[in-house]
């Protein structure tokens, strides 16, 4: 029961995977009174607002669920390797109303400010339509991926047409008949490529920078393939908890070098045979992402497949890149096969920039315009902090986020930040670069122990200033390591215009991260502090 100072004893913010599992773990385990805001009028985060054509997750479907609902697990199935967006908020509302869950959130909610006052360590929350809550503890899990990033073109409010970003898709629109322009050639613009290239009359894709994409192997599973890993759940998450990429693989221990030429390309071709892009990246060898050498073996093969792959000279040429392959690594059915359809035009915006949309299409700077009926915005987020530097965030001294934040988002351990007690984050800034519903299942349970032990022994916790820089630190030097840095990449923040290049993630995988929280709580929870707190229970 919350004491009488306060509304809620914990606030969770967002509905996501992440603030559903907070939600329940908060409410459930540790019996606190808990509300729970949701900007959307549904919950499931991300799989709500994502709602355009081909969205869906690029994790293989037994590793993209729960792995703490047991009778879950044993109840529900898929059908095919990957599952599409429709099915994952299906499986998001079985969850929600199973654990009844509803009487405890707030849809149609967006949290626009958050106020600590230190003097009786209580959070206020304020919403855009002027409701406030207060709570002892705030739980903010806003989604790496959900501050809309919409590029600034000239003659934008000229467009007849319509004009959408992919996160923002509407619910009437329908592609069959129309000419459709996409920008944007991520993980959501190539999904929606391939799906568009099925249904618009005829699609132009405007690229910026062209992308290593292998295929997704997407297609059928069998009832005995999902019976078979209903039988070893325990197995696949103790695997998934204590590998890399928490994608359901063994990383590769084997380095380029340990094999001939004509092995490395046999296992390559396998790869590409199998599908999923982060089984390409790390199930072929352990150095592609750390020897530009090896990257540079796995970059050529992709080219290679590209070059027997697309068909027109001109097409096959922007769509052969160069920079090294170290982005999020992309997987689709079918990718470079699409510019092989009639229907499907290719702009590079390097070689020849956007100049301005007019009334009836996009101009580019050889004084073509390219008429659309719509135009897609597939140009992502502004990733990881954008969320928290939209709100009015304070914290001891009324100091905002974006003051803490003057030179780059940053945290202890990707759940807390100093100067914001009591406040936690699910996927902050510097958070494990894997599968996601893993990672946030294991910060989720690492934050109810930290509110257990806040509880407990009624302390405030806040992450200490040296423990964060020295958390950024070693972020910093283990991306060094990599190529990913050597890449413009959301990853990195390079998606929005004038934010800086700076490490978002922690990049040494899920069980060396898991293994950091136990060890942090082992020491007692070593780099918070845990000072007395004001609001008695």
């Amino acid at each position: 029961m919350a004491t009488k100072d306060v509304d809620y004893d914990a606030i969770v913010i967002g509905l996501g995977f992440g603030g559903i599992y907070q939600l329940h773990t908060l409410r459930d385990d540790l019996g606190l009174k808990v509300r729970a805001f949701e900007k959307g009028a549904g919950i499931g985060g991300t799989w709500w607002w994502n709602r355009y054509p081909g969205a869906m997750s690029d994790t293989e479907s037994p590793y993209y669920r729960y792995s703490w609902d047991e009778e879950l697990l044993q109840e529900w199935d898929w059908d095919r390797k990957y599952i599409n967006q429709p099915e994952i908020l299906r499986y998001l509302e079985e969850v929600v109303d199973r654990w009844d869950m509803r009487k405890d959130f707030q849809l149609n909610t967006e949290i626009t400010s958050m106020v600590y006052d230190e003097a009786s360590d209580i959070w206020t929350v304020g919403s855009k339509s002027g409701e406030s809550w207060t709570a002892r503890y705030v739980v903010t899990a806003l989604g790496l991926l959900a501050a809309v990033n919409i590029p600034d073109i000239p003659g934008k409010d000229t467009f007849q047409g319509r004009i959408v970003h992919t996160a923002e898709w509407p619910a009437d629109l329908d592609l069959p008949g129309k000419r459709v322009g996409v920008i944007g050639t991520g993980s959501t613009g190539t999904q929606f490529i391939v799906a568009a290239s099925k249904q618009a009359e005829h699609l132009t894709v405007f690229q910026r920078n062209p992308q290593y994409c292998v295929p997704s192997g997407n297609g059928p599973v069998t009832p005995e393939e999902v019976s078979e890993h209903k039988k070893r759940w325990p197995e696949i998450w103790n695997q998934v908890r204590n590998s890399g990429v928490a994608f359901g693989f063994d990383e590769s221990t084997i380095a380029t070098t340990d094999v001939t030429p004509e092995q490395r390309e046999q296992i390559f071709e396998d790869a590409w045979n199998r599908g999923n892009g982060f089984y390409f990246m790390f199930g072929t060898f352990n150095d592609l992402a750390v020897s530009a050498e090896a990257n540079e073996h796995a970059a050529d093969f992709i080219r290679r497949k590209i070059a027997q792959i697309v068909k027109d000279p001109e097409k096959r040429r922007l769509l052969t890149p160069t920079q090294p392959y170290a982005k999020r690594p992309l997987c689709n059915l079918d990718y470079y096969e699409v510019y092989n359809q009639e229907n499907v035009d290719l702009v590079s915006v390097l070689e020849n920039p956007i100049v301005e949309i007019t009334p009836t299409g996009v101009k580019t700077a050889d004084g073509v315009v390219h008429e659309l009926d719509v135009l897609v915005f597939a140009t992502g987020f502004d990733a990881v902090d954008g969320n928290y530097r939209r709100m009015n965030l304070q914290g001891i001294g009324g100091k905002t986020i974006n003051e803490h934040w003057a030179d780059a988002p940053t945290s202890y351990l990707g759940v807390a930040t100093a100067g914001f007690p009591n406040m936690f984050m699910i996927l902050g800034p510097n958070g494990p670069f894997t599968n996601l519903v893993p990672a946030l299942e294991v910060q989720v349970e690492f934050i109810t122990k930290l509110i257990q032990r806040a509880e407990k022994h009624q302390v405030v916790v806040e992450a200490t200033q040296e423990a964060e820089d020295e958390w950024t630190e070693l972020c910093l030097t283990i991306a060094g390591y990599t190529l990913f840095s050597k890449t413009d990449s959301w990853i990195f923040g390079a998606n929005i215009p004038g934010k800086k290049h700076t490490v978002m993630f922690y990049l040494a995988g899920m069980g060396a991260y898991a293994g950091v929280l136990a060890e942090t709580e082992a020491a007692n929870f070593k780099g918070f502090s845990l000072k007395p707190s004001l609001v008695s229970a």
